[in-house]
């Protein structure tokens, strides 16, 4: 029955977690309607990919010390509703002050979520690298949903119909109250199972933070510009540049699951290193090939890119197994979306000469993450210890029952005809 209870929870899990990514996704889907609808330029309009990431690249380390503290299952559904709200209401206004406003208002609600949710999956999951996987994979699905449902909804009309997307946050919110009412159930019939925590490995866990951060540099550039790119490639098409963005983000679905899976069978820093070499290439085609090509390798950068995603908050997990909340809120927060530090520097950099020249620089982004990952070990998982279950006081009858089997020399399973009758006509036993 625990079985079933910890899938439930990893599902309603990773469904409410593609409710708060699809506000990290909107983001860069709304730069497009932002630049057009409000001519701002590129470096204006990555300002407002900073103002997400400034104020989350802060707060999520923090909430993760604070859940490292305390068990906090509330900020779950307040987070997502923070999320959903602010992206609702930043194209309400024209004022660029408060655009930047109520998209930092969101980043807070995201960089709350993920250090909180991190450790109740890891709770659900029992550590198991594939569950986080499928919970990593509803944050992708998240990302991948986000440009369409911003085309959806504003496409066709103007950013003020951004309240209609507040509906993802309303129904993750709802969804976070089973779950937790779930995983404080106390469970009956199972032992219970207690791990260990390690020793803290502090000088792994900053390089792993390290190449997290490169990873998010080329992420994060080219999720804030690619739909751009792609429009300019393919002669203006919103079209293109929508479906450029998608293909960015749906990669993570399949590289998710593929990451635990690859985990499971191999080790979690052999596959990191693997999937960032795959991951140079891909970047490169995606800068530098020509016509309709540069879709295939945008597949390509997102499932290099996304395979080492949900392995990495588990490094970071086992590399600080006495600060579970702070690892989660550093590989999942801090160094995820530092990434949009630098956006604005990207954004500059197109304006004074072009996107192809901005977009270059991060072809190196995956190969120094691949340097640091030839640096780490693969943590060893600590043991679990099963508490044994009381043993039961044997009841009269029963221990008149074992005493008499004792008595007796032969296994229950070899018993003599003899017997087979009563104990009293046995003469071995009143012998």
């Amino acid at each position: 029955m625990g079985g079933v209870r910890n899938k439930t929870s990893i599902l309603l899990l990773a469904v409410g977690h593609a409710c708060v990514d699809i506000y990290q996704g909107a983001v860069a889907a709304l730069i497009p309607f932002f630049v057009a609808e409000r001519d701002y330029t590129y470096a204006v309009a990555s300002g407002i990919v900073l103002a997400a990431s400034l104020l989350s690249s802060v707060a999520q380390p923090l909430f993760g010390v604070l859940t490292d503290r305390w068990a906090m299952p509330w900020l779950l559904p307040v987070s997502t509703l923070l999320g959903g709200v602010g992206i609702a209401l930043s194209g309400l206004s024209g004022s660029y002050g408060l655009t930047l406003f109520f998209v930092a208002v969101s980043g807070i609600g995201v960089a709350a979520y993920h250090p909180e949710s991190a450790r109740v999956a890891r709770k659900a999951g029992q550590g198991s690298h594939s569950a986080m996987s499928w919970f990593s994979l509803g944050g992708n699905i998240g990302f991948a949903l986000a440009p369409l449902m911003v085309s959806a909804a504003i496409g066709h009309g103007s950013l003020r119909w951004t309240p209609v997307l507040v509906l993802p946050a309303l129904a993750g919110a709802a969804l976070c109250v089973p779950v937790l009412r779930m995983l404080a159930r106390p469970r009956t019939g199972t032992a219970k199972t207690q791990v260990p925590p390690g020793a803290d490995d502090v000088a792994s866990f900053v390089r792993l933070s390290l190449a997290v951060v490169f990873r998010s540099v080329v992420f994060t550039g080219l999720s804030t510009f690619i739909s751009l790119y792609a429009q300019q490639r393919m002669q203006g098409s919103t079209t293109a540049g929508t479906a450029a963005l998608f293909l960015l983000f749906l990669g993570g679905a399949a590289g998710s699951v593929l990451g635990g899976f690859l985990a499971n069978r191999y080790n979690r820093v052999r596959v990191c290193r693997w999937s960032y070499l795959l991951s140079i290439a891909a970047v490169t085609g995606v800068i530098h090939t020509p016509g309709p090509a540069m879709f295939l390798f945008v597949a390509l950068t997102s499932a290099g890119l996304y395979v080492p995603f949900s392995l990495q908050v588990t490094l970071g997990q086992d590399y600080l197994p006495s600060r579970i909340g702070t690892a989660s809120g550093i590989t999942l927060g801090l160094t995820v979306s530092i990434g949009g530090l630098v956006s604005p520097l990207l954004g500059h950099l197109a304006d004074t000469t072009s996107l192809r020249t901005a977009l270059t620089p991060l072809i190196a982004m995956p190969a120094l993450s691949w340097l640091l990952f030839r640096t780490l070990p693969e943590p060893t998982t600590p043991t679990r210890t099963a508490t044994p279950t009381p043993t039961p006081t044997p009841t009269s009858a029963s221990a008149s029952a074992s005493a008499q089997q004792a008595a007796h020399p032969r296994a229950a399973d070899e018993q003599c005809p003899c017997c087979r009758a009563e104990r009293a006509g046995c003469q071995k036993a009143t012998s």
